[in-house]
């Protein structure tokens, strides 16, 4: 399972500060988030799928790291993202 065009544009437009804000950090967590939700549930069915396990690992990966440099830029935007995604802190 993918992430939808519909869906994608929907977080964009949820987490971004301009129309085509796709590069904020914010967007890309966001974007992180639902890919790393989706391949969860696709290896609750597929459990020797080790492909995905390896690509769940690499967006928790990018999503940690990211979230890291959020935290340490600018505290507020990362305290406000973690409560909106209802992630547990870095």
């Amino acid at each position: 399972m993918s992430v939808t065009k519909e869906l994608k544009r929907e977080i964009i437009s949820q987490f971004s500060f301009a129309e085509n804000d796709t590069g904020s950090t914010e967007v890309q967590v966001a974007l992180f988030t639902q890919h790393i939700s989706n391949l969860t549930e696709h290896l609750k069915i597929n459990k020797k799928d080790y492909q995905a396990r390896r690509g769940l690992l690499v967006f928790v990966t990018k999503r940690k790291r990211l979230l890291t440099y959020l935290k340490n830029r600018n505290n507020d935007r990362y305290e406000k993202l973690i409560k909106e995604l209802k992630l547990k802190r870095v």
